[in-house]
């Protein structure tokens, strides 16, 4: 993708992808994440890899990018899968993947450095960088102008730790098109995104496929976003060898994309994809707000409230004497948190959503105004959250964070579930339910860094649920849920509404908004005039 006048045609080799009953089992594990794999993708075609949560996408795309790790420490490769009928591992630089959780791919510490990285390391002239550095950025709505920033986008030099959760999905994107790799992965590659960022990230990859002719393998659980611009459909289903020697073959389906839809939404939607215009039914909410842990006198109770609220994630810097605040990313918020109600906190990519969602959940402090807890809610910790010990807090307020990694102490799924009842000295007995309700069961010897996203997910919300707090902050937390995955969550989060639970959501996910109903707090970016909420139905 060069700049206008480089005068440099942007056309890559393309890759061909060929696997032949190609499986892998991640170390720790007894079945493999994916079993007897026979794909072959010819070089330049776009396919769009779709699934349940769990059927080895993520395993696969790391294959292919030569990063799934070594043979050894008890994991184990069955077959052959190839790139230009060479081993992934053998040719590392040949593929670009952007994986699911974008804060593990920011390098370095500003903008124009991070996208230069990679398209550095492969040995591209300086002049040339710059060049695609420039139009990368550009592409994923990242940069519009020298200097500043205006409408979300920004100079080279802006600090990568000052964006958000989505604004650092675009970023590994536009590190990934300024390689102009030969084969382009995208795992989830919309997922945290606000509704027009989807857009801008799909239509930056086809542009860049267009002027490439790059091959592309993308992962997303919901068709309508890449129908248009694949050629294929791949459905993959969870399987594994069985003990008599026979095997379910990883691939279900695999044709055109209108071929695919039309023939078999039934089997799609069994399988938990998001076929165009399908949302899975989901628990209905009583509207009551009674149940255990809330009888019907509490239903609506005030448990926490934020007054003239300003929210920064940096922290105050001292100059001589003074002391100096920090800019905050909002101001002026006004919140009300309710037993047996949701809370949706909305807006687009770096709006503050999660910076404000974490001041909210006593983790981050105030830049200004109050985060006040109710007598109810604190029982004796006080009425500043951020003020509680970590063991007063996680069994009060309960956090699922963007990246769920960042919340995982253990080496085992049981494990991780069990931690905080045993830190609290509570009972163990919601972990079995948990396993159960949040599809888990199988995986309870596992690592939980090798779950897939959507497990990943599941787990990191299961561990919140097991310390029986009553109000829970969830930062996106259908990210990576296959259809049916996302109904169990629905549904388990309006039944602890109904008992009387507070769940405060920030996401784009306005299926899920519905589901919980409630109330709706928009944000709009501070740069655009000043921050706006808008409360009312969600």
């Amino acid at each position: 993708m060069p700049s206008p006048d480089s005068g440099t045609p942007a056309v890559v080799r393309p890759a061909a992808i060929s696997a032949q009953g190609w499986g892998w089992r991640h170390a720790g594990r007894t079945t493999q994440a994916i079993h007897a794999l026979d794909l072959d993708i010819r070089p330049g075609e776009r396919v769009l890899l779709l699934g349940p949560s769990g059927a080895g996408k993520s395993t696969l795309l790391h294959a292919l990018a030569g990063v799934l790790g070594e043979e050894g420490d008890d994991a184990d490769e069955t077959g052959s899968l190839l790139v230009d009928g060479v081993s992934p591992k053998a040719q590392r630089g040949r593929a670009g993947l952007m994986q699911q959780d974008p804060e593990t791919q920011v390098v370095l510490s500003r903008l124009g450095d991070d996208v230069a990285f990679g398209a550095e390391n492969l040995c591209v002239p300086r002049e040339e960088i710059w060049k695609r550095v420039h139009e990368a950025l550009d592409d994923v709505g990242l940069l519009r102008s020298a200097g500043g920033s205006a409408s979300g986008n920004f100079a080279l030099d802006h600090p990568t730790s000052a964006l958000s959760g989505g604004q650092k999905q675009r970023l590994a994107l536009a590190g990934i098109l300024a390689m102009r790799p030969g084969l382009i992965l995208l795992d989830e590659p919309t997922a945290n995104l606000d509704p027009a960022g989807v857009l801008e990230v799909r239509d930056a990859v086809g542009r860049c496929l267009d002027k490439t002719g790059a091959t592309l393998v993308v992962v997303e659980h919901r068709v309508s976003v890449w129908k248009d611009l694949v050629d294929r459909i791949v459905v993959l289903q969870p399987g594994s060898s069985s003990s008599k020697g026979g095997s379910t073959p990883a691939v279900l389906l695999d044709g055109d994309p209108d071929t695919v839809l039309a023939q078999a939404r039934d089997m799609l939607t069994a399988a938990g994809v998001w076929v165009p215009g399908y949302v899975p039914s989901t628990r209905p909410r009583s509207g009551t707000g009674s149940g255990s842990g809330a009888g019907p006198e509490s239903a609506g109770e005030l448990l926490l409230g934020t007054q003239e609220l300003a929210v920064s994630r940096e922290r105050p810097r001292r100059r001589g004497f003074k002391t100096i605040p920090p800019l905050p990313v909002q101001s002026g918020l006004d919140a009300e948190v309710l037993a047996g109600q949701a809370l949706t906190i909305t807006g687009p990519n770096g709006a503050g959503k999660s910076t404000f969602a974490l001041t909210l959940a006593g983790l981050l402090a105030p830049v200004s105004g109050t985060v006040t807890a109710a007598v109810g809610l604190s029982d004796g910790a006080g009425n500043d959250p951020f003020k509680w010990k970590a063991q007063q807090l996680i069994s009060r307020i309960g956090t699922v964070f963007q990246e769920p990694e960042h919340q995982f102490v253990t080496g085992r799924v049981l494990d991780e579930l069990m931690f905080g009842p045993k830190h609290l000295g509570h009972g163990e007995d919601r972990v079995d339910e948990l396993l159960e309700r949040l599809r888990l069961g199988h995986l309870v010897d596992a690592n939980p860094y090798t779950l897939s996203g959507g497990e990943k997910r599941r787990l990191s919300v299961a561990t919140v649920l097991a310390a029986h707090p009553r109000v829970l902050v969830l930062d996106e937390p259908t990210f990576g849920q296959d259809a049916n995955t996302w109904a169990e969550l629905a549904s388990f989060l309006s039944e602890l509404l109904d008992a009387g639970t507070s769940v405060v959501s920030v996401t784009h996910d306005q299926e899920f908004s519905s589901v919980l109903g409630g109330t709706e707090m928009r944000l709009e970016p501070a740069f655009q005039g000043g921050a706006r909420q808008e409360a009312g139905a969600a």
